[in-house]
């Protein structure tokens, strides 16, 4: 009872947070909309696992290819006004999605979600970035747990009724839905009464950009600490990249639900959301705030993203790949939580928006390696999705050990990461 008065504490008395958690809710529901109709579209006009794999790196790499100049943005401009910008850019960008029609219109949607995912680059780091300014230290972990349980909410929200509304009403509606989403979040963000840049307003030329940038990886370079948990999210995403081409493939050839995929898509990724929604909530409740703990949640994290792929790789069953689902995400969530609160206790302000674009430009780079890996395994060396799962358990495995060993590195210092 103690943990959820916390969290309506913080919605209730912090009216910047309550304004950014409402445009996390708005925009959010409408991406699982997009994403579910994006998928189901390229899924049903060419039925190729590299063409699905496309999608998923479409929407990956952007970050990865702009993370020098989005960490350089965030730490330099004022925060919220890069928030509202962003909103708006997507907003009109989405409705192109509209003109796609048949199998030769997929490379347009290639190039929209490339120029969605790119603006996007610039939105979640920065969002990421500002959170500290309007809570308190001790609310991190707080605020993170409940961006986290409002981000598998919006996916199983939104992909439920994204798949319902894309098999009902037609993948039109699912687009048009999310240009609205978008509006709305942007006006939510300009309620915020914070979000100046977190670096002093100097000469913003190409060599004094370079060189913060240059100056954020240095920063990285010599705390290999703050370095490993900047990298955790990477480190799942070598898993969970692969497991989307696993669950379209499910979907689509053995699970389906109907006359498409979208039925089954949208209740695979409501077990996403519950799992990472469950995942960190019931994590901290065991292990509380406190940074050493946290690393043993995530090594745990660990161990059950190699259960999940394993049971995902024998499923039998839609009940089962659900379960399983279930459980890898778990794992997924718990990391990525907490792995963005230990940065925000730990990393300054100064430093937060280019730590957090590094964070998620790995994020992106691995989770599109093993995407275009997954895609390949497909289609050249005719993989089923339970033996592309399999070798992701084995993949998770290896990235828990490398976890623990660095938690035996460390388990001595005082200080679980260095300032």
């Amino acid at each position: 009872m103690l943990y959820l008065q916390s969290y309506v504490s913080l919605v209730k008395n912090n009216h910047d947070f309550r304004h950014l958690w409402f445009s996390q809710i708005i925009s959010q529901l409408g991406d699982w909309f997009n994403l579910i109709a994006s998928a189901s579209l390229v899924a049903g006009l060419s039925g190729s696992g590299l063409a699905i794999g496309g999608l998923f790196i479409a929407r990956l790499l952007p970050p990865f290819v702009l993370g020098p100049v989005v960490g350089v943005v965030a730490d330099r401009f004022d925060r919220r006004k890069i928030l509202i910008a962003s909103d708006l850019l997507r907003a009109v960008v989405v409705l192109g999605f509209l003109l796609v029609r048949t199998e030769s219109d997929i490379w347009l949607l290639y190039v929209l979600t490339v120029v969605q995912l790119s603006i996007s680059a610039f939105f979640e780091p920065t969002r990421a970035a500002i959170l500290p300014g309007i809570v308190k230290y001790e609310e991190l972990v707080t605020a993170n747990a409940l961006a986290s349980v409002t981000w598998s909410s919006m996916l199983a929200l939104g992909a439920a009724l994204g798949g319902l509304a894309t098999a009902a009403l037609g993948i039109t509606s699912a687009f048009i839905i999310d240009a609205a989403t978008f509006l709305l979040s942007a006006w939510f963000i300009t309620r915020l009464s914070v979000g100046v840049s977190a670096l002093p307003a100097a000469k913003h030329t190409a060599a004094t950009g370079w060189q913060t940038f240059v100056d954020g990886l240095r920063y990285l370079w010599h705390r290999p600490a703050t370095l490993m948990v900047a990298l955790l999210k990477a480190a799942s995403a070598l898993a969970f990249g692969g497991v989307e081409i696993v669950q379209v493939n499910l979907a689509e050839n053995i699970f389906r639900l109907g006359d498409d995929a979208s039925a089954t898509l949208g209740l695979i990724y409501l077990a996403v959301g519950l799992g990472t929604g469950l995942g960190p909530v019931a994590a901290r409740r065991i292990t509380g705030d406190t940074p050493r703990a946290m690393y043993w949640a995530i090594l745990a994290g660990f161990l059950a993203m190699v259960a999940g792929y394993a049971l995902l790789g024998w499923a039998p069953t839609l009940t089962v790949v659900l379960v399983a689902t279930i459980i890898r995400t778990v794992g997924t969530g718990i990391n990525w939580v907490f792995a963005s609160a230990l940065l925000q206790m730990t990393v300054p302000s100064n430093y937060l928006g280019r730590v957090f674009a590094f964070d998620f430009a790995m994020m992106t780079l691995a989770s599109s390696a093993s995407t275009l890996w997954a895609g390949w395994a497909a289609d050249t060396l005719g993989w089923s999705p339970y033996q592309i799962s399999l070798a992701l358990a084995g993949v998770s495995m290896v990235t828990a050990a490398a976890w623990a060993s660095h938690m035996l590195l460390y388990s001595r210092q005082k200080a679980v990461i260095a300032p």
